[in-house]
């Protein structure tokens, strides 16, 4: 009489069977693991990363972008302010962005700030790739003391600025807070976001902007995040 081989010891030839399957399919960085006897493989994905070196007659400005980083900063751009919301857009979106800029700071931050907001916006723009798999929008709202910045944005590849705040006039250390709109606008110009700023109330002028940096960073982190369950990319047309 032949022997009788239990239940579990064919299910376990079974499974190793079908793990022996999915490890010859798979590529030697995806990840492999167990979840109730079901094996299940996830594909990693490689950091998305950038470089960009931007140098004309009034900025030279060098910037590396780990969209798929942890926070970390290393900013200088001359202008203290500046320096702190480029830093906490990093923190708040989990960004790894390394930047340093010079700039004709005798004349004013304009061109500065501007710059960087183009350097960023192309350092997004070549990071996302073609977008497969990500979740495309995003929005987030934060509130910091009084004032409350409301974030909207689409990575659709169609650049477009809404900016409704009570910022008029005034300066925050060397910062005009006018430079803040500037800023984004070089930012869609060059990634391809729509986006909507927009800040219903707030008085204090320190608060509103860094709302608005805060909100920006959370709302790409959104964006930018891979969706399993996106196949392609989120569009009918199949392409953004």
């Amino acid at each position: 009489m032949g022997r009788r081989v239990s239940n579990s010891k064919k299910n376990t030839r079974l499974l190793l069977g079908l793990l022996a399957i999915v490890l010859a399919t798979c590529h030697a960085s995806d990840f492999i693991r167990l979840e109730g006897g079901v094996v299940i493989a996830t594909q990693h994905r490689m950091e998305r990363k950038t470089e960009i070196v931007r140098e004309t007659q009034e900025t030279q400005i060098t910037l590396k972008l780990n969209i798929d980083g942890s926070g970390k900063s290393n900013i200088s751009t001359g202008v203290g302010f500046f320096d702190h919301l480029l830093e906490l857009f990093a923190k708040h979106g989990f960004f790894d962005l390394e930047m340093n800029a010079t700039g004709d700071l005798h004349v004013d931050a304009h061109h500065t700030v501007e710059d960087v907001g183009i350097c960023l916006g192309d350092a997004f723009r070549e990071g996302v790739g073609d977008k497969t798999g990500m979740r495309r929008f995003g929005s987030f709202t934060v509130p910091m003391y009084e004032s409350l910045a409301q974030i909207d944005l689409d990575l659709c590849g169609r650049s477009y600025l809404h900016y409704q705040t009570p910022l008029s006039h005034g300066t925050v250390g060397t910062f005009d807070v006018e430079l803040a709109e500037e800023f984004f606008h070089g930012f869609v110009n060059h990634s391809g976001t729509t986006l909507h700023i927009n800040v219903p109330y707030g008085t204090n002028r320190h608060h509103i902007i860094e709302a608005i940096f805060k909100g920006v960073a959370k709302a790409l982190d959104i964006a930018t995040s891979i969706d399993d369950r996106v196949s392609g990319v989120l569009s009918t047309k199949g392409s953004l």
